[in-house]
Order: C-alpha cells, then sequence, then structure tokens
C-alpha cells in the first residue's frame, strides 16, 4: 500500500509537471504573439503620427500657396540642440540654394546656410545673434526678432526696435517684414510676449513664442525663391 501511494504520488506530479510544461510553451507562443501585436500596434502609431504631419504639411504648403517649395526630411542635428541647426536631406541636385527660406509646423524654422549635392544645413531663428525683420501683422509696425542663447531653455527668442508709441498685446502675430533682405515676407515668426518699455523711452522690447516647435522637427518646407 504503502508502494502504491507513492507511485500514484510520483505519477500526480509527474502530470502536474507535465501541465506545467504545456502551460509554459502556451504562455511562451502567446507572448510571442503579444510582442507581435505591440510591434504592429507601435507601427501603425508611428504611421498615424507621420500622416497627421504629413497633414499639417500639407496644410502649410495651402496656406503659402504662392510660393513654390520642396519638401525634406531632418536626418541630423548639427549641434547640441535643434534651436542652432540642423542637416536635411535636400541639397542642389534638388534644386535647394543658400538663403532660400525653410519653413514648418506653421511658421518659419529658419534659412539655407549651406548646401550640398544631397544635403543642406538649416540655421533656425533660435540661433544666438540671428536677426530677423519682423512686423506685427495687424498694423505692420517694424521690429527686430534675435535669436538668444540664453533663452534656448525657455523656447523663446527676443524681440526689440518696437516704437514707444505702439500698442503690441500679449498674443500678437508677428511675421516677416518686407524690409528684410533675405527672409520673404509674410511669414509668421510667433507670437508676443510680455512687451515693455525700454529704459531709453524711446523703444519696446520683449519675446516672441516662435510658432514653430523646435524640439520636434522631423519634415519641413524650403521655398525654392529667393527675396529678390
Amino acid at each position: 500500500k504503502g508502494m502504491n501511494n507513492i507511485g500514484f504520488w510520483v505519477y500526480d506530479k509527474y502530470q502536474t509537471l507535465q501541465e506545467i510544461s504545456v502551460v509554459l510553451d502556451e504562455n511562451k507562443n502567446l507572448q510571442s504573439h503579444i510582442d507581435e501585436l505591440t510591434e504592429e500596434n507601435n507601427q501603425l502609431k508611428q504611421d498615424s503620427y507621420e500622416l497627421n504631419r504629413l497633414r499639417e504639411l500639407y496644410e502649410l504648403d495651402q496656406q503659402y500657396a504662392g510660393y513654390s517649395k520642396v519638401g525634406a526630411r531632418v536626418i541630423e542635428v548639427t549641434t547640441d540642440n535643434w534651436h542652432s541647426s540642423f542637416k536635411i536631406d535636400k541639397g542642389t541636385d534638388d534644386g535647394l540654394k543658400v538663403d532660400m527660406n525653410v519653413i514648418a509646423n506653421g511658421g518659419l524654422v529658419g534659412i539655407i546656410s549651406e548646401t550640398g549635392s544631397n544635403y543642406s544645413i538649416v540655421k533656425t531663428i533660435t540661433e544666438n545673434n540671428s536677426n530677423v525683420s519682423g512686423m506685427l501683422i495687424d498694423t505692420n509696425e517694424t521690429c527686430i526678432v534675435q535669436g538668444d542663447i540664453e533663452l534656448m531653455d525657455t523656447g523663446m527668442i527676443r524681440v526689440s526696435h518696437f516704437k514707444s508709441d505702439v500698442i503690441v498685446r500679449n498674443g500678437d502675430k508677428v511675421v516677416t517684414s518686407n524690409i528684410s533682405d533675405k527672409y520673404l515676407q509674410g511669414i509668421l515668426i510667433g507670437y508676443v510676449k510680455d512687451v515693455k518699455l525700454d529704459s531709453n523711452n524711446l523703444t519696446q522690447s520683449g519675446y516672441i513664442v516662435p510658432a514653430v516647435d523646435f524640439n520636434n522637427l522631423q519634415e519641413v518646407l524650403v521655398i525654392t525663391q529667393l527675396k529678390e
């Protein structure tokens, strides 16, 4: 009887181990299937994000329909962050030239500063000491938009040289002006913030929140017309 009990116990343990082995195999197969579905879901999300970005780029293209453009992808950040310059995958073979304006996300990104046969370097408007002649879209009052390394972490850029008697409100749009030497007129730069009278009592200065999200640039449009 004792031997029989031991035999039954061993047989039960063997059966249990067999069942565990089957369950582990099934679990492994299920986990593999879950991994495949997760990868597929991530790819679908990426495709969805890219589609949304391309839709926004198309809307931007329509917004500036008067200008001919070439689409390009950002392929390399050439400095420590996006706020100085970056490389795109189009160059002279695609008809791009130095000083062509670059736009994305509804506004001005910067200007091409260097070209190769299959790449270009884009200098952004937020780069330190970068200068763009701007104007208020509602009143055409001119100003100077300047990149400042001290503001890079805040995501803002400086604006100055508003006349003392000009009314400037938070949220007012600033676009490139007609007197800019390299930038085409009417491209949205950003939105005014905290403009105050300077110590000389003759001008006003403040900040601009750029229209472009420089931390998430993946595709851009290059306007193929140069400022005359």
